[in-house]
């Protein structure tokens, strides 16, 4: 069977949807076309000109990466940089890019969580939870047409509150309008008016939902012109945000618990504040650059605070209260792409799902 690289992009976002990312991101695809036909899938953290060539070699003409290779605007393609030279060089050889980075880093099934399986932690929750990921619609429908609605919009995953994945239908009719000479519910052929009672539907969907919800509200609604509200409720998602929080199975000193963070994260420098000569149970975790997370670990009583990129003041507030260890941008992420590589594997049958082999870390430690 032959796929396309919308395919792929379609499985990658049932995995953690674009909308989830945050707003300075740039995810999706950045490079290529929808339509083209897939020969492989190259995995990787970053895109580098290495990673284009080994996509080259390997035959993958889609780079799925962890990092946006195209992060801020770029006005000229010239080869002036190693951004615009990956960009020709994959343009030249009809190589997509697709990016997904903190889409996948909201996910529970994503960064953090692979942060988690790695240290064994049990018991674990969104350190920094996602608000106003939960959007309403609200309509009017004709009486004998309101549980057909209901059911369309249901299908397609309306009625889902917090994880999509294990909904709640939470679709109502409430009270009726009667049409009269103002409302005007054209029903049927253009120019042929109908009134007739009408069922309100109010319905609660994930964001990342909007638009195959409205698509599936005009298609099945008979009117020409559908009055519908959508809004965007103020909850606070528990199943989608940045950051994990679990618990060890058994409690470790410190010293040993940095011997083993060193260990599962394969890491050659662990920076770290203070340590309190306290017992390690609760850890929290971030991968990339996680100093905005700080209040957030001590505000759960983390004794420790796992991420990377951590500026010299950022250690000084952990105030006694936490230990906070930074364990390199690259390290704290670097097992990102195993987890795309078993999930798409699962989904794609027909051709290659590669992981790279090119380390992209530019941090060197002497």
């Amino acid at each position: 069977m032959t796929m396309i690289v919308n395919d792929v992009i379609n499985y990658l976002e049932e995995l953690s949807p674009t909308s989830y990312a945050e707003g300075f991101d740039n995810v999706g695809l950045l490079v290529g076309d929808k339509k083209q036909k897939i020969t492989g899938v190259l995995v990787t953290l970053d895109t580098l000109e290495s990673v284009v060539d080994e996509a080259i070699e390997t035959n993958c003409n889609l780079i799925v990466s962890f990092h946006p290779i195209v992060f801020k605007g770029l006005k000229k393609l010239t080869g002036k940089t190693y951004v615009e030279r990956v960009v020709m060089k994959a343009i030249k050889h009809d190589i997509a890019i697709y990016a997904i980075h903190t889409a996948l880093d909201n996910s529970n099934k994503g960064v953090n969580n692979m942060i988690c399986e790695q240290l064994g932690l049990t018991n674990r929750a969104i350190l920094i939870p996602q608000s106003q990921t939960i959007k309403k619609l609200v309509t009017f429908v004709p009486e004998k047409e309101a549980e057909t609605l209901r059911e369309a919009l249901f299908n397609v995953g309306a009625g889902s509150i917090g994880n999509y994945n294990n909904c709640s239908f939470n679709v109502n009719g409430i009270g009726t309008f009667n049409g009269n000479e103002n409302s005007n519910p054209t029903i049927g052929k253009k120019g042929e008016t109908q009134h007739e009672p009408e069922t309100q539907i109010s319905v609660t969907f994930p964001k990342h939902l909007e638009s195959i919800i409205l698509k599936t509200l005009f298609k099945t609604h008979s009117y020409e012109e559908v009055a519908y509200e959508i809004t965007t409720l103020e909850n606070t998602n528990q199943h989608i945000g940045m950051g994990m929080i679990g618990e060890l199975k058994n409690s470790m000193s410190e010293i040993d618990f940095l011997k083993h963070l060193k260990n599962k994260m394969q890491t050659d420098c662990i920076r770290h504040s203070k340590l309190l000569d306290k017992p390690i149970k609760k850890v929290a975790v971030l991968g990339g650059s996680g100093s905005f997370g700080i209040p957030n670990a001590k505000a759960l009583n983390a004794d420790i605070y796992i991420t990377a990129d951590l500026k010299y003041h950022d250690f000084f507030s952990a105030e006694n209260q936490i230990v906070l260890a930074d364990i390199g941008h690259y390290e704290s992420e670097q097992f990102t792409k195993n987890l795309l590589v078993a999930y798409l594997t699962k989904k794609i049958t027909n051709f290659a799902v590669v992981l790279s082999k090119t380390n992209t870390n530019p941090v060197k430690y002497f």
